[in-house]
């Protein structure tokens, strides 16, 4: 039998609210224990009811959804599920380890692909859910690695294997010193903080690279630059980077 989730959700919209309480009434392997429409009632709740799903809106008031799970003790968060209407708190969400980022308005099937990620998430993570996320969170802040989250798992690639960095909309790839690409979903600026400013260097705004990993650099007589990196690959460099590039190469 597929074991039930308690779930309690939060929407200050009372048609969002209404919404929520049907998709998740409508699915017998879903049980709601609370709805509200506050950040400081969801905290509140999510502390008394410890439900295995929060599905959160992220503009309330007295606390958005955000604050309500930044607020929660790592090793006892329960999985989440953002339902919103904005679009730019995804880098944000997914930092939280949020298992979905719904834009409203989605419909049943989009609602029911965010459970089956849910589902997926609290069997890959067993019966201590909180501790995995908290030992998630650890080494993400640490200093030595990124950890993409992909559905089902998190994949961690070592500072010492990246050899550059390109951006791709709203995702990055992460290109390793084995030929290997993996797809992060985080802003440049965010992967820029997370790594070493002594080992990589931002040479563009689509591009970081490690600094060991440079092979030749060939400017032209716009200005810009091209950088030839360990395996082959090129890397444009920016006019106003140039002059950095040189200094910080020599």
């Amino acid at each position: 039998m597929t074991e039930i989730m308690r779930v309690l959700c939060a929407d200050d919209e009372p048609h969002a609210l209404d919404s929520l309480r049907r998709l998740i009434s409508n699915d017998p392997t879903l049980e709601l224990v609370g709805a509200c429409s506050t950040g400081a009632e969801a905290l509140r709740l999510a502390k008394e009811l410890s439900p295995d799903l929060l599905v959160l809106d992220i503009r309330m008031p007295s606390g958005s959804g955000l604050d309500v799970v930044a607020a929660l003790e790592s090793d006892a968060r329960p999985l989440v599920v953002f339902a919103t209407a904005h679009d730019d708190h995804a880098v944000e969400a997914f930092e939280l380890h949020a298992v979905d980022y719904l834009l409203k308005p989605f419909d049943d099937a989009r609602f029911t692909q965010a459970l089956t990620r849910a589902r997926e998430r609290r069997q890959q993570e067993g019966p201590a859910p909180g501790q995995a996320r908290l030992q998630g969170l650890l080494e993400e802040r640490g200093e030595e690695r990124l950890v993409i989250h992909r559905e089902g798992e998190m994949v961690m690639v070592p500072f010492d294997e990246i050899l550059w960095v390109e951006a791709a909309d709203q995702y990055v790839k992460v290109h390793s010193s084995d030929g290997g690409v993996e797809l992060m979903r985080a802003s440049m600026g965010h992967v820029e903080k997370r790594l070493p400013a002594e080992d990589f260097l931002r040479v563009h705004r689509s591009a970081i690279i490690r600094r060991q990993a440079v092979r030749a650099l060939a400017s032209s007589t716009s200005g810009t630059g091209r950088l030839t990196l360990e395996g082959g690959a090129t890397v444009p460099v920016s006019r106003t980077r140039m002059a950095l590039v040189r200094r910080t190469l020599r």
